[in-house]
């Protein structure tokens, strides 16, 4: 059965007579987080056996939840036909009071969505890409994570979060429904979640990155970068052999970019293969000209990895070169180290134990 979360508000009035009562829908599901359609209680009850007959509400189960002791949470999704995602979410600011007992300011969250079961991509770094591809989620099942995991945490309906396509899946690989999803977020009748609180990770689809650029969606932009020359990033990833580090970089040039905003590169540091600070002066040199920020990652080892967590003292040496030389750098702090960390580690163990 269709879930309704994949509709645009449009699509519904089209779909919903009279046409009014689609935002009246939106505003049940998206800001009163109703569990079904009967508790929408200003609609007819004749329109709320329609939807029942003609939608789904819920497209997606939890199967399992863990949380880590610095407040991150990693959650397993079922989806309808027995496949399974995982999202994260991810406590960016922490609640704080003042002495007085009045709140300075609210928790702030990121939630970190997948946008396909398995990928096509291959990263050798990556668990996510080693089961293989199986299907694109629907722009409904991307939209169903966020508002699940505001939901299953108690998160009101007016409290602003980040959305980062960075989960299971290469975004741009599903670029219809990854588009549509940003829409469907951005409705001021559903979460109202900006298209500049939101950030499209690809691990470099120029010809994508084009089209994405063309649509001009509002969301920002990250490149998963992880080396500064072909011969290393063709081993870390094997798409780099279709769509080089040079096109990469062009295709970005071209990208409609917000004055106040840049275009993140991520770029996973690993022990020994591209953490020295001859990569980091090519780095620099790459990414002359564009309005850029470095975001260095610690790899998160897992079972069976062959490559290793760099030293901190590494880390903090390729950033503050970067910075010196007026290239803005951030380390990310690792989330989840208790926990299944990296993404489809908690898939993978959720398999090794109905195994």
């Amino acid at each position: 059965m269709k879930t309704i979360l994949d509709l645009s508000k449009q699509e519904l009035e089209a779909e919903i007579k009279p046409s009014f009562r689609a935002k009246q829908i939106y505003q049940w599901i998206y800001q009163q987080y109703v569990g079904s359609f009967d508790e929408m209680l200003n609609l007819p009850k004749s329109m709320r056996t329609e939807l029942e007959t003609r939608y789904s509400l819920s497209p997606l189960r939890v199967l399992k939840e863990e949380q880590s002791s610095d407040g991150s949470k990693k959650y397993l999704f079922a989806l309808h036909d027995g496949l399974s995602v995982e999202t994260v979410l991810l406590p960016m600011k922490i609640e704080e009071f003042d002495e007085d007992g009045q709140r300075v300011h609210h928790t702030r969250y990121t939630v970190c969505v997948s946008s396909q079961v398995g990928c096509k991509i291959g990263c050798a770094f990556c668990l996510t890409g080693k089961s293989g591809f199986v299907r694109n989620l629907s722009a409904g099942e991307i939209v169903a994570q966020v508002l699940f995991l505001k939901k299953l945490n108690n998160i009101d309906a007016a409290r602003r979060v980040n959305i980062v396509y960075m989960g299971m899946g290469e975004p741009l690989d599903n670029l219809q429904n990854v588009v549509k999803a940003v829409g469907i977020f951005a409705d001021i009748d559903g979460l109202s979640i900006s298209p500049r609180r939101q950030t499209i990770s690809t691990s470099g689809l120029s010809s994508q990155i084009e089209k994405l650029g063309s649509i001009d969606t509002g969301a920002l932009l990250a490149i998963s970068l992880h080396a500064v020359d072909d011969e290393t990033r063709v081993k870390l990833m094997p798409i780099n052999k279709a769509y080089n580090i040079k096109s990469i970089i062009e295709a970005v040039k071209k990208f409609p970019i917000d004055m106040r905003k840049r275009v993140l590169f991520e770029y996973l540091m690993i022990k020994d293969v591209n953490d020295s600070l001859e990569s980091a002066k090519k780095l620099v040199k790459l990414l002359s000209g564009i309005k850029a920020k470095v975001n260095l990652i610690y790899f998160n080892p897992h079972a069976g990895s062959e490559f290793g967590r760099p030293d901190e003292k590494d880390m903090r040496a390729f950033a503050d070169f970067l910075n010196s030389h007026a290239l803005l750098c951030t380390i990310r702090r690792s989330k989840g180290l208790d926990i299944s960390a990296a993404c489809g580690q908690l898939k993978q163990r959720q398999q090794n134990e109905l195994d």
